[in-house]
């Protein structure tokens, strides 16, 4: 079985664990908190970062969760999540790299670092124009969200795909710390409390990171 290595609030671990849970691949989770830099750790990952997938049976170690979710997808045939014509593809591609990358950078990383890592690590207070500005790039993001859903059924297009997976994850982990603001974002509200409805996506929700508490809204399907 996979050994997910991972802590709760990875948003890159939590698009792999969706993956995982879209396509019923059975897994358990080992927490590796990244920033104790532990050698055991750095010897799968020398990048230092989560998540890393270890089948130690068979001896496979896979690192970055861009190359554990093609892995996945191209192994195990169920519900492919980027597939479909080239161009298909380089779009589920293309926002799946926006969420890693544009998200993540302008809201999820932030928040990040303000709200868990200042306090579980540094012990220091977050900085409160950083987090203002955080969630006013979150609202221009779900703008985004919204005009995607306008046009398409899914946000790459016409199936769910790892672009999906991705907005999810980062979206959940910005939520859980608070950034989010929901007014004026029905769309994506919707498309968002229809992933939390879903199988693959309920354990996420019902994990605690220590000592920060989420929203009381977060764990409700229908907020």
């Amino acid at each position: 079985m996979w050994q997910l290595h991972q802590y709760p609030l990875c948003p890159f671990s939590r698009k792999v664990r969706l993956l995982l849970g879209e396509k019923g691949v059975p897994y358990s989770l080992v927490r590796e908190n990244p920033w104790e830099q532990r050698d055991e750790f750095l010897q799968m990952n020398p990048a230092g970062r989560t998540p890393v997938m270890r089948d130690s049976e068979r001896n496979i170690t896979l690192a970055d969760s861009v190359a554990i979710s093609e892995y996945i997808d191209e192994t195990v045939s169920t519900n492919p999540m980027i597939s479909g014509t080239a161009q298909y593809r380089a779009e589920i591609r293309r926002l799946v790299s926006w969420f890693d990358e544009q998200f993540y950078g302008d809201v999820t990383q932030p928040l990040l670092h303000e709200r868990m890592k200042k306090r579980l690590i540094d012990r220091q207070p977050p900085e409160s124009k950083v987090l203002r500005e955080a969630m006013k790039l979150a609202n221009g993001h779900l703008d985004y969200i919204d005009y995607l859903i306008d046009h398409r059924a899914w946000l790459a297009g016409s199936t769910m795909t790892m672009a999906d997976l991705a907005a999810a994850a980062q979206i959940s982990v910005a939520d859980y710390l608070g950034g989010i603001d929901w007014n004026g974002h029905e769309q994506t509200k919707a498309w968002y409390a229809m992933f939390k409805s879903r199988p693959s996506f309920r354990p996420l929700l019902s994990e605690r990171m220590e000592v920060i508490t989420p929203p009381k809204h977060y764990e409700q399907v229908d907020f």
